[in-house]
């Protein structure tokens, strides 16, 4: 069914529960996982501005990877570089690249309001992607987190 995920991981404590999935997908099917994130940028008028260090985003890159391959699943793991408007069109440009089946990532809840003038990344995937998208659902208390 599945045999290449591709987990989307961010700095949010809600990466760990969409890498516990995207592990318990790959080893029900076998699959091979792809981790990525994407490092956000902004652009000014004269330049490109990263708002994350390089080793911060490979330190969660490689903290995904490790939790995969203690689980047995083998992953590999990659940073991206993005605008934060083109952060959900980079992760499914990524998607294409690995030849992923399944795309894991974290929903953020937001408001109503919020959710207008910044729409989630995990539902421009969804919408914009050729790739099928598993939310993970949030931990919480009685979860296991």
């Amino acid at each position: 069914m599945f045999h290449r995920v591709l987990v989307a991981v961010d700095s949010s404590p809600a990466r760990h529960s969409a890498v516990r999935l995207a592990g318990d997908m790959a080893r029900l099917t076998g699959a091979r996982v792809g981790v990525l994130h994407v490092a956000p940028t902004a652009a000014t008028l004269a330049v490109v501005v990263p708002l994350e260090g390089d080793a911060e985003a490979e330190a969660l890159v490689d903290e995904a990877v490790t939790a995969l391959r203690e689980a047995g699943v083998e992953a590999e793991g990659t940073v991206a570089s993005g605008l934060t408007t083109e952060i959900a069109t980079t992760i499914s440009a990524a998607a294409e690249d690995f030849g992923a089946d399944l795309v894991v990532l974290s929903p953020h809840h937001r408001g109503f309001l919020e959710g207008i003038f910044s729409p989630r990344v995990s539902d421009a995937v969804a919408h914009t992607g050729r790739t099928a998208v598993l939310l993970a659902p949030e931990e919480g208390p009685g979860t296991g987190a």
